[in-house]
């Protein structure tokens, strides 16, 4: 009897409370049974092998350690395949699971695949799509349903194609005095001598000069303006947590900033852009061309949120990795700065050195930068190889597929990472080294992947390229510079790219930059 009234009590106590409660508790029972279904299922003969344990509870350091968590994966299925279940429920299927076609997609099937064969395969089959792919595994770019996410075929097709646009020769012609002029400004911030961390300058200066090729002069040139973006768009990576991937509709404090973060994102490109269209100042920036273009507001807003950031993110990487090394490798440094010297040789103020880096830069033409710099490509090659840490998503979007002799349905999604060949040692002996010398794999298939490769390459290359090879320019011959620890002693050896830092690969232990300037002025 004591033990009824206790029940009673209870379901009263229950009832009693406010919504929060309850809907905490139906949540909670839910993923209960999620979990023992999920744990329930079964595979068909051919499906890749599961991770052992329950794949619900394992799939969180995906999120926080990939690195560790695909190579782990790897070893403990022993497979070159391994699948787990990705959940993600929408508001719609608990409220209404019976009558949403989001009820079928309560659970997403990830199968993460490595090997020469598979490499193939998925960086040329038709049905895996690189946005599906990269908008749910992702969560880190501002995501507005028809401006970024969602798009139609047509949409994403007109965003490549300005894109493409931006990147013509006379465009970027037309950038590079402008990108010189910025990371001028901006160096010349940092003083005549000082300690900085390149993950917050030099990724500071890339964003810049992203913000400029993409955005618009207004934006741009308020300083203010670019550091607020700049914020935002770090809040957008910190709040891109499990919870906020798997359960994005549910109010989490970081899925509530994530929120504030992306409206106040669009606020301010919507605001540049109804600037512009009432006060008819034109100007020779991206911005106008899309005007002038007659797209749609949204999908101006949409060109310049997403591939703001997309472009900024890996392009910084791989600039505050490209210092880094070249601050602990000085004959690599020393064969840059006389590359660099031997193009101004042929400039108009090949003999003027009292005249600005900036201004002498600015004179030898883009296709010199993109075809006599073979040891800056070759710099360039050999950072993105062993600092770039990717994984390349996708989402099947039909018919079903073989990779490795395992299915692939329509709908599960696809994980390749770049680990797999770039830190190969059988096709890069003595992978974590760095050595822009060594011979590319011209007999591996996909070989090097630092900007995609078969149907599926990044966009914006040869934007990121002049970007990466103005800043280098600048900063080896405006500055001396080295690696040290934070007490400013020589850090020797130099500090090993973090994997699991799917951002920008920081260090561990923590780098500096101790620069110095030369009598060049900037």
């Amino acid at each position: 009897m004591p033990y009824s009234l206790g029940l009673h009590s209870a379901a009263r106590a229950f009832l009693s409370a406010g919504f929060a409660t309850h809907f905490t508790v139906a949540v909670i029972i839910f993923l209960g049974i999620v979990l023992i279904t999920s744990s329930l299922e079964g595979d068909e003969v051919d499906a890749p092998v599961s991770l052992p344990g329950n794949s619900l509870l394992a799939i969180f350091p995906f999120f926080r350690k990939r690195y560790d968590f695909i190579k782990w994966g790897f070893h403990a299925t022993g497979q070159n395949a391994f699948q787990f279940h990705l959940l993600r429920v929408s508001s719609t299927t608990i409220i209404m699971s019976n009558k949403s076609s989001d009820s079928f997609c309560w659970q997403n099937k990830v199968i993460v695949v490595s090997g020469e064969s598979a490499r193939q395969a998925f960086f040329n089959a038709r049905g895996l799509d690189l946005t599906e792919g990269f908008k749910i595994l992702s969560g880190a770019i501002p995501m507005v349903r028809g401006v970024t996410s969602d798009l139609q075929t047509r949409r994403i097709q007109l965003i490549h194609k300005r894109l493409a646009n931006v990147q013509r020769s006379a465009s970027l012609s037309a950038l590079i005095p402008r990108l010189l002029e910025d990371s001028r400004k901006q160096m010349e911030s940092w003083g005549s001598a000082g300690t900085f961390d390149p993950f917050d300058k030099v990724y500071e200066l890339i964003f810049q000069l992203t913000m400029r090729s993409l955005s618009s002069t207004d934006i741009s040139d308020d300083p203010a303006t670019v550091a607020r973006l700049k914020k935002l768009y770090d809040l957008l990576d910190v709040g891109t947590t499990p919870a906020t991937v798997l359960i994005p509709w549910f109010p989490t404090p970081a899925m509530i900033k994530k929120l504030w973060a992306t409206k106040e994102i669009y606020d301010i490109v919507s605001q540049a852009i109804n600037a512009r269209q009432q006060n008819g100042i034109r100007q020779d920036d991206t911005l106008q061309m899309l005007l002038d273009s007659g797209d749609e507001k949204l999908v101006i807003i949409g060109f310049i949120m997403g591939l703001l950031i997309a472009g900024a993110r890996a392009t910084g990487t791989t600039a505050c990795w490209l210092l880094t090394y070249l601050g602990g490798h000085s004959e690599w440094r020393a064969k840059a700065a006389s590359e660099i010297e031997f193009l101004l040789a042929s400039t108009p103020y090949s003999s003027d050195i009292s005249q600005p880096l900036s201004l002498r830069l600015s004179t030898i033409p883009l296709d010199v930068w993109e075809s006599s710099t073979p040891v800056l490509d070759a710099i360039i090659r050999e950072t993105t190889r062993v600092a770039q840490p990717h994984t390349a998503m996708r989402r099947n979007i039909g018919p079903e597929i073989y990779i490795n002799n395992k299915i692939i349905p329509t709908g599960a999604y696809v994980i390749y990472p770049f680990s797999d060949v770039h830190l190969d040692p059988e096709i890069y002996p003595d992978p974590w080294k760095f050595d822009p010398g060594r011979r590319a794999p011209e007999k591996t298939p996909f070989g090097y992947l630092g900007w995609g490769g078969g149907k599926t390459v990044c966009l914006g290359t040869r934007l990121a390229k002049v970007e990466l090879k103005l800043v280098t320019a600048m900063f080896i011959l405006g500055f001396q510079h080295s690696v040290v620890d934070k007490s400013g002693a020589p850090l020797n050896p130099l500090p090993t790219p973090n994997w699991n830092d799917i951002l920008f690969a920081r260090p561990q232990q923590g780098s500096f930059i101790k620069y110095e300037r030369t009598s060049l002025p900037l």
